[in-house]
């Protein structure tokens, strides 16, 4: 079985992502970071912002994930936030594409359940998928996740939203 691990990106190490220095993102979380999450900035601008609006944010929003034991940057994973008001949280994960089509996206998703079924304050995690995103929709499956309805984002626009509830042990 494949192996992740998560490097939380600090404010610093996104800001750095944000202006294209990657020098200075992998020297601020002392890792070696990857071209692809500099090529993600749009994201680490949101989460950025996430963190500045709740501090919390930084310990659920996007890391980079590193496959273990090859100590490579495969894609980033992590959630839209903290758990909200009733308990949920949202997976996101992205691999890289040099990456993809060798297991990290469920190695990614199963470290990410781990990580919100070991909080007693997460019921239910959530996961949002174009319905044309069959990579993603061939990840959640046997995880637990159901369908339980469609939305419109903004920026994906029709997504079909899966949930699955926390399991304790």
């Amino acid at each position: 079985m494949l192996g992740i691990r998560f490097v939380k990106l600090c404010p610093t190490a996104l800001s750095a992502l944000i202006d294209g220095d990657l020098d200075a993102a992998s020297q601020a979380v002392e890792t070696p970071l990857s071209r692809y999450l500099v090529d993600e900035n749009w994201l680490w601008r949101i989460r950025l912002a996430d963190i500045e609006q709740n501090p919390e944010a930084a310990d659920w929003i996007a890391r980079a994930a590193i496959a273990d034991p090859e100590g490579i940057v495969v894609g980033h994973a992590g959630f839209h936030g903290p758990p909200d008001a009733d308990g949920i949280v949202e997976v996101a994960y992205s691999v890289d594409p040099e990456h993809r089509r060798k297991g990290y996206a469920k190695a990614m998703l199963r470290a990410l359940l781990e990580r919100a079924d070991a909080d007693p304050r997460v019921t239910a995690v959530r996961a949002s998928i174009r319905p044309d995103n069959l990579g993603s929709r061939a990840t959640i499956k046997g995880f637990g996740f159901r369908k339980i309805g469609e939305q419109w984002d903004p920026e994906d626009g029709l997504e079909d939203v899966y949930l699955r509830t926390a399991k304790r042990s």
